[in-house]
């Protein structure tokens, strides 16, 4: 198997730096876009088939060291008895208003609401036959309650906020039941075959340092602090390099970076504690393909020679992404072989 995926999240030597892409799996991709023509995004998350078959399109198409299951952050809250949809941004139907609706909060057993979600994985994991490691992936508790108290995305996210400063203790009971529904989310993950995990904190950079380390990081240390030691674990959250030194001590392997902190400066601050991904600025892959080369090398010289580095892009992937700058990236990583440790 190509392991130097694994290996860069450990912190091991690689031969060369690993890629995958945030969002590889999405409409950059014609065959996506043809696949969505036919298919609302929900019947593709909750059909394993299509799931799989969105997972493995971009690794047809690009020399790429990670798969990554086709699903969406909002998919365990299901459990929750929440109905959701995708027009095409995620809506709740019902948005947490009240504590009392909080304590209410009952989840059923994900293999009873989602088992799609496990099969998924389980089914990637044998169409890949160890050519390339499966990521599954969750959202994190402090994002996810964003979510469920707004009903949907909003700047700065202001509901989630007000119920901090209004009630902190309804947001750490929510925090806490969320905590239990994303890492038994993960758990499924893991028992159904996939061999990294990637939390998602997509709002954690609204926070100050002072809130962060009050409700959104507790919840995201007992997510991984219960989870299998020897499966690492990604936690992302984009737009908050005040946030970085925190985010080191969550117990993940790997912490995401978005593009607005060069890796060499992320590195000082965590202090070579974790391994780092990313962070090419999703914008720079709208640029011819020479100049891709060129930023995405600039990424490489500034991880530097250190181990524990996967190259990404700093978030997703934008839709109109062309083909050739994805090859363009895929040709700039491969061409920079390791120097050994």
């Amino acid at each position: 198997m190509n392991d130097r995926f694994l290996r860069a999240c450990r912190r091991q030597a690689v031969d060369r730096t690993p890629l995958w892409i945030m969002r590889q799996a999405g409409r950059y991709l014609p065959e996506y876009r043809e696949l969505r023509a036919r298919h609302d995004f929900l019947t593709l998350c909750r059909t394993p088939e299509l799931a799989v078959e969105a997972s493995l399109q971009p690794l047809r198409r690009f020399d790429l060291d990670a798969a990554i299951i086709f699903s969406d952050i909002l998919i365990p809250l299901e459990a929750l008895g929440c109905e959701m949809s995708f027009d095409p941004s995620p809506r709740i139907a019902k948005p947490l208003k009240s504590s009392s609706e909080i304590e209410a909060l009952e989840a059923r057993p994900l293999t009873d609401v989602a088992p799609y979600v496990g099969e998924a994985v389980a089914l990637l994991r044998r169409e890949l036959a160890d050519r390339v490691p499966v990521i599954g992936f969750a959202g994190a508790p402090w994002t996810l309650a964003a979510y469920l108290t707004e009903g949907k995305g909003h700047e700065g996210f202001p509901a989630v906020r007000a119920l901090r400063a209004a009630d902190p203790g309804a947001l750490a009971l929510l925090l806490d039941k969320l905590a239990a529904l994303v890492a038994e989310h993960l758990e499924l993950q893991i028992a159904a075959g996939a061999q990294v995990v990637q939390i998602f904190d997509s709002w954690a950079g609204i926070l100050s340092a002072a809130d962060f380390a009050a409700f959104a990081l507790p919840a995201v240390r007992r997510v991984i602090g219960s989870l299998r030691s020897d499966v690492p674990v990604i936690y992302f959250a984009p737009a908050a390099s005040h946030l970085l030194e925190l985010a080191a001590t969550s117990g993940a392997s790997v912490l995401g970076v978005c593009w607005r902190t060069p890796l060499d400066a992320a590195r000082r601050k965590t202090g070579g504690r974790v391994a780092l991904q990313g962070n090419l600025d999703p914008a720079a892959m709208l640029a011819p393909p020479e100049r891709v080369r060129e930023r995405a090398l600039v990424v490489l010289d500034q991880a530097g020679d250190e181990p524990g580095h996967i190259m990404n892009l700093g978030h997703g992937i934008l839709p109109e992404t062309p083909i050739a700058s994805v090859e363009a990236l895929v040709a700039a990583v491969a061409e920079r072989e390791r120097r050994p440790a």
